[in-house]
């Protein structure tokens, strides 16, 4: 049984397994200041719907979230809990003493967004909301699989700004800002359910993309190299979400 400790930083919701909770909290205290610095010089970076110009000296965390922004064509924020997440998860790695070549973990979820690298089997849940859908699908998610980001995009749920109408996007990748911007350009790119073959197609043209699934009303497409899609029943699953749309562990 995993054991999760929550922790709110800058508006931030946190879901964390970790062997070492405050190496966790300290690198998302870190990450936020950086962000928070660089965003003081350019406050354009916070509200920008398209890809920016980076300025000299930009921290790690902004080069990673500027690059997804331009792979994906969406503001660098969407990018913001994936890339939060991944940076977490590595220095929870970094800070385990386990000796070389026995199995670490780390499983950050940061509001809906979730970044993980396994040593035992999980299954993450998909929480789509209102969808007849929602709660009945999850991944199961080997070790062997990850390190893997699992970041989703809502239309219906949450204060994220939205131009679609999709209930969920979910993608897959080993780079969380990426995982996260892409999600944020499928859900905008999904109006019907007649988009969402489309729009799958459209993601897996995104370099470093393993896989995504959507869910609009009582439909669902998938695409990629996923993990097992299994039926998922769990009468608490709404205790266990930080946000409205996303994952759950």
């Amino acid at each position: 049984m995993r054991t999760f400790h929550i922790f709110s930083w800058k508006e931030a919701n946190f879901r964390i397994a970790a062997h070492d909770f405050e190496a966790a909290a300290a690198e998302i205290r870190q990450q936020r200041e950086l962000l928070g610095n660089y965003i003081e010089r350019c406050p354009e970076f916070c509200s920008s719907l398209v890809p920016l110009k980076l300025l000299p000296g930009a921290p790690e965390i902004v080069v990673h979230m500027h690059q997804a922004s331009f792979r994906t064509g969406v503001g660098p924020m969407a990018a913001v809990a994936g890339a939060v997440a991944q940076k977490t998860a590595t220095a929870i790695l970094r800070a385990d003493p386990s000796p070389a070549g026995a199995a670490k973990e780390a499983i950050v979820e940061n509001g809906g967004d979730i970044y993980l690298a396994l040593a035992a089997p999980a299954t993450i849940a998909l929480y789509a909301g209102k969808s007849p859908l929602s709660g009945s699908l999850a991944l199961a998610v080997k070790p062997e699989q990850t390190p893997l980001a699992i970041c989703s995009s809502s239309s219906t749920m949450g204060h994220s700004l939205s131009f679609g109408s999709c209930d969920l996007a979910t993608v897959l990748s080993e780079d969380g800002a990426l995982a996260d911007a892409a999600a944020t350009m499928a859900c905008n790119s999904v109006k019907s359910s007649d988009d969402i073959e489309g729009v799958l197609a459209r993601i897996m043209q995104v370099s470093g993309i393993r896989g995504a699934i959507i869910i609009k009303d009582d439909k669902f497409g998938m695409i990629g190299d996923l993990p097992e899609l299994v039926a998922h029943k769990d009468c608490i699953i709404r205790d266990k979400i930080t946000r409205a749309p996303g994952v759950v562990v």
